[in-house]
């Protein structure tokens, strides 16, 4: 081998190899400096940590202590009412204690004075003791000497002065009686007479006589050919809308709307007033025109019902009351305006009520609540008293209302002083001058057509009707009816009255069959 070419290569390994040592030592100074470049960031990354859970303790201790400081509060504030309450406690047992020291020796007292009464009582007993009996010693001697003289035994004597004591006694008693009973009627009528007059005066209402109109007027005849329609369809759109009868005649300028239901009346009359005014009359118009006037209705009641328990001072009442309140507006009793009337029976009862001690409050509510069955007793069965009581039962009303309400017809026993007080307002206010009105000849004319329908039955002797109309009184033949045919009577004169009449509220039919049986002795 050639030696220059072996130092060659020589030389080349070593540089190579020296080459390789540099690469390594190198490599080795980048892996330390890596190595204390990741030391001192995850130095750095631990005191971050320890400074960031540092911070986290002490901030959990301070959480820790606040929240036991807190506890504490509580705690000492929840012992601080014990001690409080522990010390009321111990101030009333101190002073129970000291009402029964003093109880007991206000007791001890009380034993020694008995005990020192019972000694001297036991002294008079033994005293009262030995008095009776030298007392009845003397009676006895006193009453044989008196049987000697009189010639009566004790027994006839005493029965002959209690006979004598009596009579007297029955005389003088009868007569004071009689006496004070004059003079206390005469008394309560005067104060009764007094406390109306002067409800009545203190309550001068206005009253106008209110009549139920069920007309309304049209411009021209041509008009009342656009209410009935082609083929009568709009007149039959409106009464179905309407749930009223619509009368178009011959009478030039009226068209009559009739109705049992007020408030339905109204209604009606108010939607072809509109009708006629707008000109456009078809069912569908119609339709939109009732359910719209039927709207307005409603409001105006229930402004009128919240007017009245305004007016009288009256709150609280149910809604189903305040809307029947209002719907009286539309009814009328012979003529008088039944809330108008309402509101002054609510005067009138309240003003006497306040006069002899009792709640005015109260019975001014009874007094404005007593008729509201007549809201409904057209829809209802039964009379308006009864139907008013159910209502105001249930909505809660007090017993005395709902008393007053089914009793100011005295068609009950009378419970409450209230109900007596609604009755007796009840009666002013329809007795006053102008209240009510109503012609002579419908008036008989209603009573002599109650009576003529209970003529026609077999039996049936004689017939009165009362209480205007409201009561109907039969007399029966106690040969020709028996008990069973009475009472048949009784319900088939009820059963034509509903068929053939027309009448608000009810009629009660009263048979009468009575025997009379008479002989003389000569």
């Amino acid at each position: 081998m050639n030696p220059q070419l072996a130092t060659t290569i020589l030389y080349c390994l070593f540089f190579f190899f020296l080459g390789i040592a540099a690469v390594l030592a190198f490599i080795q100074r980048q892996a330390v400096k890596r190595r204390e470049r990741l030391d001192e960031e995850a130095k750095a990354v631990l005191e971050t940590a320890r400074r960031e859970a540092e911070t986290r303790g002490n901030q959990l201790i301070v959480d820790a202590r606040e929240k036991a400081l807190a506890v504490k509060a509580d705690a000492d504030r929840e012992v601080a009412t014990m001690r409080e309450k522990e010390q009321i406690r111990d101030r009333k047992l101190d002073a129970r204690e000291d009402q029964l020291a003093s109880g007991q020796e206000s007791l001890r007292k009380a034993q020694r004075g008995l005990e020192s009464s019972q000694t001297r009582l036991a002294a008079q007993m033994r005293n009262l003791t030995e008095q009776r009996a030298e007392l009845d010693r003397l009676v006895q001697e006193s009453q044989r000497s008196l049987e000697k003289v009189s010639g009566m035994t004790q027994e006839e004597a005493a029965d002959q002065l209690m006979q004598s004591l009596r009579q007297d006694l029955e005389h003088e008693i009868g007569s004071t009686v009689l006496k004070h009973q004059r003079e206390l009627g005469r008394r309560v009528d005067a104060q009764a007479r007094e406390m109306l007059l002067t409800a009545m005066q203190r309550y001068a209402s206005v009253h106008t006589a209110d009549t139920t109109t069920s007309t309304v007027g049209v411009p021209t005849d041509d008009m009342k050919g656009r209410i009935i329609g082609r083929e009568g369809r709009n007149i039959r759109a409106f009464e179905k809308a309407t749930g009223v009868d619509l009368i178009i005649d011959d009478t030039p300028g009226v068209v009559v709307v009739s109705g049992f239901d007020p408030v339905r009346r109204e209604v009606a009359r108010m939607s072809l007033e509109k009708l006629i005014a707008d000109g456009r009359i078809h069912p569908s118009k119609i339709e939109e025109t009732v359910e719209q006037a039927g709207k307005e209705i409603q409001a105006f009641i229930l402004q009128k019902g919240h007017e009245a328990a305004g007016e009288v001072n009256i709150s609280g009442l149910h809604d189903r009351v305040i809307e029947m309140l209002g719907r009286l507006h539309f009814r009328t009793s012979y003529s008088q305006n039944v809330l108008r009337h309402s509101v002054e029976v609510a005067f009138l009862s309240g003003m006497m009520a306040e006069m002899i001690g009792l709640d005015g409050d109260l019975a001014r509510r009874c007094g404005l609540l007593h008729d509201i069955g007549k809201a409904a007793d057209h829809e209802l069965e039964g009379g308006h008293p009864k139907i008013g009581a159910d209502l105001l039962r249930r909505s809660k009303e007090n017993d005395e209302v709902v008393h007053a309400a089914k009793g100011h017809h005295d068609e009950i026993v009378t419970e409450f002083p209230y109900t007596m007080l609604v009755a007796t307002a009840d009666a002013c206010s329809a007795s006053r001058p102008g209240a009510r009105r109503e012609s002579l000849e419908r008036y008989v004319k209603r009573m002599e057509e109650l009576e003529s329908i209970a003529q026609r039955f077999d039996g049936v002797q004689q017939a009165y009707a009362i209480s205007a109309g409201r009561e109907l009184r039969v007399m029966v033949g106690s040969q020709q009816v028996s008990d069973e045919r009475a009472a048949a009577i009784c319900r088939d004169i009820a059963s034509t009255f509903e068929k053939e009449l027309t009448y608000p509220g009810e009629i009660k039919v009263t048979v009468v069959r009575e025997a009379r049986f008479t002989n003389t002795a000569k």
